[in-house]
Parts: C-alpha cells; structure tokens; sequence
C-alpha cells in the first residue's frame, strides 16, 4: 500500500515510509483510551496515522509524536498540518529515549505505540526496513522504563505486540512498577490462534480486563466488531 490513504476526516501520505497503514496501526488507534486523554505522546509515530486516529477521537488533546526516522518524521509532520487537527499535533524526529531525556517532567495520560516487534530476528538488508520492524530485548526494556516515568498516576501505555513480544513486556512492566489493565487478545478469524495482543498498562494493580477482538468473519469479511471500532475512519464503512 503506498500514496495517500483517505479516512472519513484526514488523509495519510505514505511517501518515505517503511512502515505502511497497517492492521495492527490502526486497531491500536481505535481502541486505545485513558480516563483522561488530555495529554498524548505516539512513540514511532511512523506515518502519524495512530496520532491522527487519535486527535478525531480526542477532540482537545494535545498530541506529541515522536519518530526516528527522518523521511517518516517529515511526512508525518506533513500529514500533521495538512489535518484538521493540526494545531493540536507536534511531531519531534528523534529516539524516543532522547525525548523521555529531553522532557524529564512531562506526564501524559495516554501512550501509546506500535513498536518495532521482530525479537533477534534476521535483519531486513534496507535500513529503514530494520529500523521500522526489528528489535531486542534491550529496546522493550528502555521503553517501559521510560514510559513508567512519564505516565501520570491515572495514564495508560497502550501497546499492540506479538505474543512473544507481548510476554516479555508483561515481564517488564510489572518490574517497573506497572500493572496489566487490560488486554485485547486479536484473532485473524474467530477459531485462529491469536497473533496479537493489545495491553493496557497503568500505575494500579486492578483486574485485568481481558477481551477477545475477531477481524475477519471470513476472507475478506470484516467482522461487525472490526467493522463497530473503525467506521468513525474507514471510508468503505
């Protein structure tokens, strides 16, 4: 998929990307939510579509993405101001662990990524390719301690991983003072194994929510769950 993706409000240029519109992107953007979201930083904001998703749903948040890639980071920023909600939207292009540095006392009530998710995995030969979808254990643990600095007392960290990803994160968390609240298990077709995860982590150590989350009814059926979550941006909805 590459050029402009139109939604119902905003449009996303794809141009210069590694990472394109994808699923898990924008199931991360639908569903992701805080008690209060007035404060929202996107870690690889890659294209800004989660940002963008975001800025629709929270109509006076404040949104920070944050990108390391250069040419993703400018067309996110183009995508940005070429919005509605552009005066709501900054986009900074550097590693997340130089802005956690850079910010010290900025708390957000919600935030989110779709990191990179491939663990010791062989690397992809372009570059930007590696940097968009490849990882170690070491990258994950950065970033929860990071994020458990900058959270506010009643914020959440909303990831969508893998299932080996997702385990090591739940791991982290935990020892870096966050707790499970929710987690969205994601099924291609209702009787596949599950293939993501979407976990919500915050300072309380409540239940977890959990809940099951079907895309397809079958080939090329979306399902009327998938359907419920993504016909605010979907144009085919």
């Amino acid at each position: 998929m590459s050029g402009i993706f139109q939604f119902k409000q905003f449009a996303v240029d794809q141009t210069g990307c590694a990472m394109k519109i994808n699923t898990d992107g924008v199931l991360l953007g639908a569903l992701a939510d805080a008690e209060s979201s007035q404060n929202i930083l996107d870690i690889g904001t890659g294209t800004g579509v989660i940002a963008l998703m975001l800025a629709q749903r929270f109509s006076s948040a404040k949104i920070n993405g944050v990108e390391i890639d250069e040419s993703a980071a400018l067309t996110a920023e183009i995508n940005f101001q070429n919005s509605p909600f552009a005066n709501r939207l900054t986009m900074f292009q550097q590693d997340f662990q130089t802005y956690f540095s850079e910010n010290l006392g900025k708390k957000y009530d919600l935030i989110v990524s779709n990191p990179p998710f491939y663990l010791n995995s062989l690397e992809s030969p372009k570059a930007n390719k590696t940097v968009a979808k490849h990882t170690d254990n070491n990258f994950f643990d950065v970033l929860i301690k990071g994020v458990s600095e900058h959270l506010t007392e009643n914020g959440l960290c909303w990831l969508i991983l893998p299932m080996t990803a997702a385990e090591l994160v739940k791991g982290l968390a935990l020892y870096n003072g966050l707790y499970l609240q929710e987690k969205i298990t994601i099924h291609s077709f209702k009787d596949d194994m599950p293939h993501r995860e979407i976990l919500a982590f915050g300072m309380r150590a409540i239940e977890t929510n959990n809940e099951e989350f079907v895309i397809y009814n079958k080939p090329k059926l979306y399902s009327e769950m998938y359907i419920a979550v993504l016909k605010d941006f979907f144009t085919i909805f």
